[in-house]
């Protein structure tokens, strides 16, 4: 009876903080809708001319132009196949793709002027987006059609990445090889900027005209919308973008609804979007496949992203699909400013290196915290199912063949504006068939990972759970059927974790190895490892007294 009291004094505070939790996260702003005049603009009406080989820039820039001036409307881009230079968008402008409309952007290079931007949460000069808006009220991308950003003119490639005929093909088109001979670049310019520090990013008084010798290596988004207010992205298909393919920076009452973002899964920073420092956004009913993370939460990076303190907050995700991507949903690395009141629901995950995945590392800084996620499917699952690592590295979550990767040392470091926060995540109903790891959950000695609820899950693994530098874990009602079962549980100086009505497989070898002196009050109740506690390995410190079976 003092045991269950116990349990009930820590339990208690805990599902109090998760029922407040889940009722804030219910009750998110609505997200403000755009309204256009009825009058139309066909871009054909600008002197447009889907041949495939006029530049159309000048005429679709004409009627958006001509659309706003005139208090507003929609910019019809009829079907056929058009092609553009970069494009602006502009207030009370619905830019709207027929059926069978393609918008092929051009691959030469010289088309996009250099300009000031952002880059990875930070001031940086790029190549101007084919898509861009800034400072725009009331604006969408609506349609059937396809909008092609021509990436292939611009990206990297890595040999290990492709077939052998692949390669072979690309070398022979041009460009050049790196010294090793297993990197593609399209061009000298993007060359110089691999050997160039802090490539583009605007400081010590540079300014664009700075850039010019690496201009090929600042590869653009397809699409950036900044600053702006009631924002609708809807039916259109965003594909092969140079780096991004979707990034809304700064912007309130953002809706993306029943959008397909593609590139291919060699595409170096190719993810599917990226909404940072946004506020009250509705992301649903949309398929990413994409060669970077799929959905990507950020808010700027280290000092500039702390300078600018604009989370995004009031977020809610349901109804999508990823499939090949780095994360299915992410948040991070670049959280500085922070993210708060997220809820993501009803969405499958296929094939992506992670399933949820939540990054960082020191130097950011930033709180995320408050985020709701239930109702995913995974399946095929490279790496883990759920990963909250606080040690990102800026690689590949999965390494690839051959490549080797040290741990990362682990000591103490001193608190302070710079020091990431992950803490109050509430993850339930989540059912996982393949992965190599159920769950890994890494933070920092000083800062450990915080007040995370995992809730109703089956996850079928090759290995379970790996928990380091963290406090107050709590599982409830999770299946892990992992392969490998010695250990099912990786623990390491880690404190007040919770298995409630765990099960694991019974062909179980060793239930839980627990190291470090730093272990403490670790608790087993219901389930099936009650009959499994002599298959405990205690090391490095920790003590047999902290590991409590009910």
């Amino acid at each position: 009876m003092p045991e269950m009291k116990r349990l009930l004094l820590v339990l208690l505070p805990a599902l109090i903080a998760v029922g407040m939790l889940n009722a804030q996260i219910d009750n998110l702003p609505v997200v403000k809708q755009v309204k256009f005049r009825n009058e139309q603009f066909p871009i054909t009406r600008y002197g447009a001319r889907a041949d495939g080989r006029t530049i159309n820039t000048k005429s679709i820039q004409a009627a958006i132009d001509a659309c706003h001036n005139k208090g507003g409307g929609t910019v019809i881009v009829p079907s056929g196949l058009w092609i553009s230079g970069p494009i602006v968008l502009r207030s009370n402008v619905n830019l709207h793709l027929a059926e069978n409309a393609w918008l092929q952007f051009t691959s030469d290079r010289s088309a996009y002027s250099l300009v000031e931007g952002n880059w990875e949460g930070q001031p940086a000069v790029r190549n101007q987006s084919p898509l861009s808006a800034t400072n725009a009220e009331n604006i969408a991308i609506t349609g059937k059609g396809i909008i092609d950003g021509n990436g292939d003119a611009w990206r990297a490639v890595k040999k290990d990445k492709l077939t052998e005929t692949q390669w072979k093909n690309l070398v022979a088109s041009g460009g050049l090889l790196s010294e090793d001979g297993k990197t593609w670049y399209p061009t000298e310019k993007y060359v110089n900027g691999t050997k160039t520090k802090d490539p583009g990013v605007l400081k010590d008084g540079k300014t664009a005209a700075d850039f010019e010798d690496i201009k090929d290596f600042l590869r653009p988004n397809l699409l950036v919308f900044t600053n702006c207010k009631v924002v609708l992205l809807e039916g259109v298909t965003f594909q092969n973008s140079p780096a991004w393919c979707l990034h809304p920076l700064l912007c309130e009452d953002l809706t993306v609804r029943n959008v397909t973002s593609k590139n291919p899964w060699y595409a170096q920073n190719g993810d599917g979007i990226d909404i940072e420092s946004c506020r009250n956004v509705l992301l649903e009913g949309s398929v990413f496949d994409v060669g970077d993370d799929g959905i990507c939460i950020k808010s700027g990076r280290n000092a500039e992203g702390r300078k600018r303190n604009r989370p995004t907050e009031n977020l809610t995700v349901r109804n999508c699909t990823v499939y090949h991507a780095h994360g299915g949903f992410v948040i991070g690395s670049e959280m500085s400013g922070g993210a708060r009141n997220i809820k993501v629901s009803d969405c499958n995950f296929i094939g992506t290196d992670i399933g949820l995945r939540f990054k960082t590392t020191r130097g950011r800084g930033g709180v995320v915290e408050k985020i709701a996620i239930r109702n995913i499917n995974m399946k095929d699952i490279v790496g883990e199912a759920i990963l909250f690592d606080m040690y990102y590295m800026a690689k590949d979550p999965v390494p690839l063949a051959g490549e080797k990767r040290e741990l990362p040392k682990v000591e103490f470091k001193t608190v302070d504006e710079t020091t990431p926060v992950f803490r109050d995540f509430f993850i339930s109903n989540v059912v996982c068939n393949g992965a190599a790891k159920a769950i890994f959950i890494r933070g920092l000695p000083e800062m450990n990972v915080q007040n995370i609820r995992l809730e109703n899950m089956v996850l079928q693994a090759t290995k379970g759970i790996d928990i380091q530098e963290a406090d107050e874990i709590r599982l409830k009602n999770v299946t892990v059927l992992s392969k490998q079962t010695n250990p099912v549980i990786d623990l390491v100086q880690s404190r007040n974790i919770i298995f409630d009505h765990l099960e694991v497989p019974g062909s179980t070898e060793q239930l839980l190895r627990a190291g470090g002196d730093r272990v403490k009050n670790i608790r087993f109740t219901g389930g099936n490892t009650a009959a499994l506690k002599e298959k405990t390995s205690i090391e490095l410190g920790a003590s047999q007294t902290e590991i409590h079976y009910q």
